[in-house]
């Protein structure tokens, strides 16, 4: 079986504050979680906390770029030595956060381990907003929360977007969005940069185990994949502790299955949660019924015959059809330009050959001192076995997720 590592990230740093005299409850997230009894009933290991910095904006104005962006940047390098360290251990770390700006360091941590085995991460995002505001599609930026997945795939700042001179940490062919609402304000820029999507009307349409293995395929030529959920992925009717409650989600039962699906194969390699904000949740109600969830959605990691996380070998990432749609990546040409800012580089094939479809354990290369957490390689085989890769919401909107 797979052992669970549960990670805290009780960030608040990458939303606006609710009010001006409050700040975001979100970061009270993983002690209400771990007060159902969360370790226990998954039989984790408790990984720690990662503390993250004082919640104080400050001077910060529209126009000033993403607020706390410093302290993001030294929160996101904390957390990806974290991870990395649980996934050199061969455990399957969660990660509660905090807000969707934990997803810096979760990239981090996954471009580093896609260097070391010469292939490239996959993100399988699970939220109900695409989270894609960037310079390029928006008058002002400013809420990392609401800008994640456009941080982590190369657009914004170079301070965020391009930590230890990584840019993208996922490449957009590499990245399947799951669970926003048919009419999401970026939804037709995700489609010009050739980023995957299913909607809510999609998802329920074709069922969420069916969703999952679609999302499988989408990431076939990838060397393992992320797992980032946002729990407003739920519809507020059963799910309003949330920083920005939106209509049209899906119900616990369905993100079950979702994560249940996506988590039962070793090139999983962990899961993030974020956004529960236990102030809207005086009783706790919302937060037994997310840890309902993540224990039934997870009993497939930590099933007697589950198999420790194993990256595929790497692989080249020529241009082509989309497994399970047929759909090519849209060119600069089919777009009318290249949709993404002009300070994106272009995205480069990852180095590494496609020597063989089977997997391999991970080991770590060397102590932590030398290696680095999440430094990993594919171990040798022996020889008999050798064969002949914010704009934050409007000012007067309060939080963004």
């Amino acid at each position: 079986m797979r052992r669970i590592a549960v990670l805290d990230a009780p960030t608040n740093l990458g939303l606006r504050p609710p009010t001006s005299t409050s700040v975001p409850g979100c970061g009270k997230a993983p002690g209400a979680l771990r007060d159902h009894d969360l370790l226990a009933r998954l039989r984790a290991r408790d990984a720690g906390c990662i503390t993250p910095p004082r919640y104080d904006p400050g001077d910060w104005r529209p126009g000033d770029g993403v607020c706390h962006a410093r302290e993001i940047a030294d929160y996101s390098m904390a957390l990806a030595e974290r991870i990395g360290s649980i996934i050199d251990r061969g455990e399957f770390p969660l990660v509660l956060g905090g807000d969707c700006s934990v997803l810096l360091g979760s990239a981090l941590a996954m471009h580093r381990l896609g260097e070391a085995v010469g292939g490239r991460i996959g993100l399988v995002f699970v939220d109900g907003h695409s989270d894609f505001r960037h310079p390029g599609n928006a008058s002002y930026v400013g809420a990392a929360a609401g800008e994640d997945l456009a941080l982590v795939t190369g657009r914004g700042q170079a301070d965020l977007a391009a930590l230890e001179g990584r840019r993208p940490y996922f490449r957009d062919i590499d990245v399947v969005v799951l669970g926003i609402r048919a009419q999401d304000e970026y939804r037709l820029d995700l489609q010009a940069a050739g980023i995957t999507t299913r909607p809510v009307p999609a998802l329920r349409a074709e069922g969420a185990a069916r969703t999952a293995q679609w999302a499988h395929e989408q990431l076939a030529d990838c060397a393992g994949y992320w797992v980032h959920i946002d729990v407003d992925v739920l519809d507020p009717a059963v799910m309003p502790a949330v920083d920005a409650p939106d209509p049209g989600g899906i119900a616990f039962a369905e993100l079950e299955i979702l994560l249940a699906g996506l988590v039962d194969t070793p090139h999983c390699l962990g899961v993030e949660l974020t956004v529960f904000d236990p102030d809207y949740d005086p009783d706790g109600s919302y937060a037994a019924e997310i840890v309902n969830t993540v224990v039934a959605g997870l009993a497939p990691v930590t099933a007697p015959e589950a198999v420790p996380p194993r990256l595929l070998p790497g692989r080249s990432a020529a241009p082509g059809p989309r497994r399970g749609n047929g759909r090519p990546a849209p060119t600069p040409a089919a777009n009318g330009g290249d949709p993404r800012p002009a300070e994106i580089p272009p995205q480069a094939d990852p180095a590494g050959s496609v020597a063989s479809q089977e997997s391999s354990r991970l080991e770590p290369v060397g102590p932590p001192s030398s290696a680095g957490a999440g430094r990993l390689r594919r171990p040798v085989q022996p020889a008999h076995d050798q064969p002949a890769d914010d704009d934050g919401p409007t000012p007067s909107t309060a939080g963004i997720a």
